[in-house]
C-alpha cells in the first residue's frame, strides 16, 4: 500500500500549499479593503501605483485643487445620505476642474457592489432625462451629465455643455475600477422586468426606505417589507391602452412574500380607507387596474392607466425562475478550486483503497476455495510441507 501511502502525502502537501496561498490572497484582500476607497490601481503593467479616482487633469481639463478624498456621505450629498448609505456607499471624490472659462464640477461615489452603482444612478436619475454612451449607463439634463461604470456613479455639471463633452466624460469613465467576482454582478431582481413595452430609462433600483421613496415608489416604504431585506425595481410601460407602473419586490424566501402579498393586497383593496393613505402614484392610478400577484419571493404590482386586461398581462409575464437569479461563483475562486482537488485526492484514494480489498479478497478466497476443492484445508499455515529429492534415480 506504499503507493496509496504517497498520494495521501501528495494531498497534504497539495491542500497545504493551496491554503497558504488562499491565506495570502485574504490577506492581499484585506490590505485591498482598509483605507483611501477612492484609490484604484490600472492593472497597466507599466503602473506601479495607485490612481486617484478622479485626476489632476483630462482632456483638457485641470483641477483648480487637489481632488478630494470624502468618506462621509453626508458630505458627498446630504440631502441624500440615507439612501445612498442604504445603497452602501464606501467613499468618493470631488473635484473642480476649469479650461479657460468654462467650468466643470465633478463628483464621483464609490460603493461596495455593481448593485450598489446601479441602485444610486438610478436614484438620481430622472425619468424622461435622454439616454447617453458613457460607460455602462448614463443620462443627462441641460449641463448635468450622469453616469456610472462597474461601482462607481459620476456625476458632472458644466458651465457649458459643448459637442465634445460626452467625450470627455468617456475619457474620465475609461479608468474607473472594474470589480471582479459577485461584486460585479448587477441587481438579479432586474432580469425578472419584462422587456416588451419598456421603458428602460425609468427603471429605479432600491434597497431601502430612503431610495424607495426618494425614486418615486407607488408604496408607503413601510409597507414593503425593508426590514426583511426586501429589494424593489419599478418601471414604467407603454401599453396600447396607456402608461403603467410595475413594482417587483424581491424577499429572501418565498415564505416572507406570501405574507406580505396579503398585507399588499388587502391595503390595495382598502381604496381610500387605506391607512396610511394611497401615494400620489396610486391615486392618479386606475383602481380597477391595480392588481397585485406573486411568483416564488418576488410580489409584483401593476398601477396607473392601462386597462385592466393589459395590467394582467403585463403582470402575467412576471415569472421567477431561480437560474435567472442564481449567483455564480466567481472563475478564479480559490475555495472551490481548493476543495474539488481535495475531492478528487480523496476519491482516488477510497477507489485506490477498495480496489486492493477486493482484490485481496478475490484472490485470497480463490485460493481457499480451491484448496477445499482438494480436499485440503482452506489455510496452509499450519501445513508442513517437504521437499523430496529423488536420489534413487
Amino acid at each position: 500500500m506504499r503507493w496509496m501511502a504517497m498520494i495521501a502525502g501528495v494531498a497534504l502537501l497539495a491542500g497545504a500549499g493551496m491554503r497558504v496561498d488562499a491565506q495570502q490572497a485574504g490577506a492581499a484582500k484585506s490590505a485591498q479593503s482598509k483605507p483611501a476607497p477612492m484609490m484604484v490601481t490600472t492593472g497597466s503593467p507599466t503602473a506601479s501605483k495607485d490612481k486617484p479616482l478622479l485626476p489632476d487633469a483630462f482632456a483638457g481639463w485641470d483641477a483648480t485643487d487637489k481632488p478630494k478624498a470624502v468618506i462621509d456621505a453626508a458630505e458627498m450629498d446630504s440631502a441624500n445620505a440615507a439612501a445612498l448609505k442604504e445603497y452602501g456607499i464606501i467613499g468618493g471624490m470631488t473635484a473642480s476642474y476649469k479650461r479657460g472659462d468654462e467650468t466643470l464640477s465633478v463628483k464621483a461615489l464609490s460603493f461596495q457592489d455593481v448593485s450598489g452603482a446601479y441602485g444610486a444612478y438610478s436614484f438620481y436619475r430622472q425619468n424622461g432625462w435622454p439616454k447617453a454612451d458613457i460607460g455602462i449607463g448614463a443620462t443627462s439634463d441641460k449641463n448635468r451629465v450622469l453616469f456610472w461604470k462597474g461601482n462607481t456613479v459620476v456625476d458632472a455639471t458644466f458651465s457649458h455643455v459643448g459637442p465634445m463633452s460626452a467625450g470627455e466624460m468617456r475619457e474620465l469613465a475609461k479608468d474607473l475600477p472594474s470589480p471582479q467576482g459577485n461584486r460585479a454582478l448587477p441587481p438579479p431582481i432586474l432580469a425578472i422586468l419584462p422587456q416588451g413595452s419598456l421603458d428602460k430609462q425609468t427603471t429605479h433600483f432600491a434597497q431601502g426606505p430612503a431610495g424607495y421613496a426618494g425614486s418615486g415608489g407607488v408604496l408607503p416604504p413601510e409597507l414593503v417589507g425593508f426590514d426583511r431585506d426586501a429589494e424593489t425595481v419599478t418601471a414604467n410601460y407603454s401599453l396600447n391602452s396607456g402608461p403603467a407602473t410595475l413594482t417587483l419586490i424581491d424577499y429572501p424566501t418565498p415564505q416572507m412574500a406570501e405574507v406580505q402579498e396579503k398585507k399588499i393586497r388587502e391595503y390595495i383593496k382598502a381604496g381610500s380607507k387605506a391607512q396610511p393613505a394611497f401615494l400620489k402614484p396610486l391615486q392618479d392610478s386606475d383602481q380597477v387596474s391595480l392588481e397585485v400577484s406573486r411568483s416564488g419571493p418576488i410580489v409584483a404590482l401593476v398601477s396607473g392607466d392601462a386597462i385592466p386586461d393589459e395590467s394582467h398581462k403585463l403582470l402575467a409575464q412576471v415569472h421567477y425562475s431561480a437560474e435567472l437569479t442564481r449567483m455564480p461563483q466567481g472563475k478564479d475562486n480559490e475555495i472551490v478550486k481548493t476543495s474539488r482537488f481535495l475531492m478528487g485526492v480523496a476519491m482516488l484514494v477510497i477507489i485506490g483503497c477498495s480496489a486492493a480489498v477486493l482484490l485481496g479478497f478475490f484472490l485470497g478466497g480463490g485460493r481457499a476455495l480451491y484448496r477445499v476443492a482438494r480436499g485440503r484445508p482452506a489455510s496452509s499455515v499450519y501445513e508442513v510441507e517437504f521437499i523430496r529429492l529423488h536420489l534413487e534415480d
